[in-house]
């Protein structure tokens, strides 16, 4: 009996020896995969996403931000309070003349005499009309009068022409035909030239040239006329 369960057993036992260490070795295996993690890499790690936070809620009534506080506009250039006076600039174009003469004849010669030099030449028959013409055309650089007019003379012409500040640095240049009012009018003031009829047309013509030049000298200097040194009278 003994000798059959021998035979029993071992027709049974050997494969369970074998079966056994193979259900281990499988058990293991499986463990050893269910466990398995990846190997972990030790690099720098990336920062966290930003988080946009809500705006914080602003008064209608208040003022500008801590940040707009410290921003300020460019400042804007000035011009050094200290800078000289700038004389105002000659106008374009030939000096302009005035002739007030009461004689159509007189005018017509002069206004050949002076255009053909260049200058541009206007022209009224008495005081009240160079007044008016004065007032309206400031750009007149000399006054050339003669002292025998209707309803306003020469010698009441020049009065108010050095009487009023808008042109009492103006030249003036008298013509008479009578010796006796010549004698008068060398006592006036701010006459740079007195012409007896008929004058000389090329004294005449370079006193207007050196006035010109004098009025414009001035005007470039921002200074009167009489601060500079006038032609000697005829």
């Amino acid at each position: 009996m003994f000798h059959e369960l021998q035979e029993l057993l071992g027709a049974y036992l050997m494969p369970v020896l074998i079966a056994v260490p193979l259900a281990i070795i499988v058990l293991i295996a499986a463990f050893k995969r269910d466990d398995y993690q990846p190997p972990r890499e030790y690099g720098t790690p990336l920062p966290p996403p930003p988080v946009a936070l809500p705006p914080l809620p602003r008064s209608p009534h208040a003022g500008p931000s801590m940040a707009s506080a410290f921003v300020t506009a460019p400042t804007p250039m000035r011009a050094p309070t200290n800078s000289a006076p700038v004389a105002p600039a000659m106008p374009e174009g030939p000096p302009t003349l005035l002739i007030a003469d009461d004689s159509a004849v007189v005018r017509a010669k002069l206004r050949r005499l002076l255009e053909g030099a260049g200058f541009a030449v206007l022209q009224v028959n008495d005081g009240n009309e160079a007044l008016a013409e004065l007032e309206a055309r400031p750009e007149i650089a000399v006054l050339i009068t003669d002292l025998e007019m209707p309803n306003k003379d020469g010698f009441e012409l020049i009065a108010d022409v050095h009487g009023s500040l808008a042109t009492e640095d103006l030249p003036v240049i008298a013509i008479t035909g009578h010796d006796e009012l010549h004698g008068r009018v060398g006592q006036i003031e701010g006459v740079y030239g007195i012409f007896k009829k008929p004058w000389n047309d090329r004294e005449l013509l370079k006193r207007v040239e050196s006035l010109v030049h004098l009025r414009s000298a001035a005007s470039r200097r921002g200074r009167r006329v009489t601060d500079l040194r006038a032609p000697p009278a005829a």
